[in-house]
């Protein structure tokens, strides 16, 4: 398998997982409207790299981790699904006139615009579900990767910083689009941004503890 047809798999494989509308595409369309693109890139690259491990994981066939993260499953959808309440619940009740200047035009916040605890506030919500592990698997079965089979590191290698960069190509797109119009809205829609994206964190979170609750009853 040449190079070219295992990061352009890789990169495939990152888009897949990074483009559908879940909880982390939420909040980096609403810290780009309030703080900007990089800040909304920041937060997605925190989910590229949460990506980036399960990548490696799959890549590398780590049948240990992978094992060990299979049987803390249960505890880790628990910790993803009160990280999401918490996160919703923050964003419901913030106070979008602290985040606007006088005409209502969003400025940055020191505190809550840190691009370390931005990045490490995605992560954690990315590997705290272990059903990308999963996924992960079964694309790369599906496109002919590297699951089940030998294969050699560099190849492996290659594949795995080919679903970092479709992870991150995804995020740099979206946040440079929504950061074209981040300045161009009021407090009002501020507010209602705040609440929508609020009570949608939110709702994922119980989603996934009540789909726990299902299963486990």
């Amino acid at each position: 398998m040449n190079f070219l047809i295992l990061i352009a798999g890789g990169i495939v494989i990152g888009l897949i997982v990074a483009a559908p509308i879940g909880p982390v595409n939420l909040i980096c369309i609403r810290r780009t409207f309030f703080y900007g693109p990089l800040n909304g890139f920041f937060a997605g690259l925190g989910a590229a790299l949460g990506d980036g491990v399960f990548a490696i994981l799959t890549a590398f066939g780590v049948t240990a981790i992978t094992r060990w993260i299979e049987g803390y499953a249960t505890i880790l959808e628990i910790a993803g699904g009160v990280m999401l309440i918490g996160f919703g619940l923050h964003i419901f009740g913030a106070d979008v006139a602290l985040l606007c200047d006088s005409e209502g035009i969003p400025v940055k916040d020191k505190a809550a615009s840190s691009l370390t605890r931005t990045i490490l506030s995605t992560f954690a919500l990315t590997i705290t579900n272990p059903a990308t592990l999963i996924g992960f698997t079964a694309l790369f079965a599906g496109l002919g990767s590297l699951a089940g089979r030998q294969t050699r590191f560099l190849d492996a290698a290659i594949t795995v910083a080919g679903v970092i960069a479709g992870s991150t190509i995804w995020w740099f797109t979206l946040t440079t689009i929504v950061g074209i119009f981040h300045r161009r809205i009021n407090m009002g829609v501020m507010r209602s941004i705040n609440r929508f994206f609020g009570a949608a964190v939110t709702l994922f979170g119980v989603v996934v503890l009540g789909n726990l609750a299902t299963r486990l009853a």
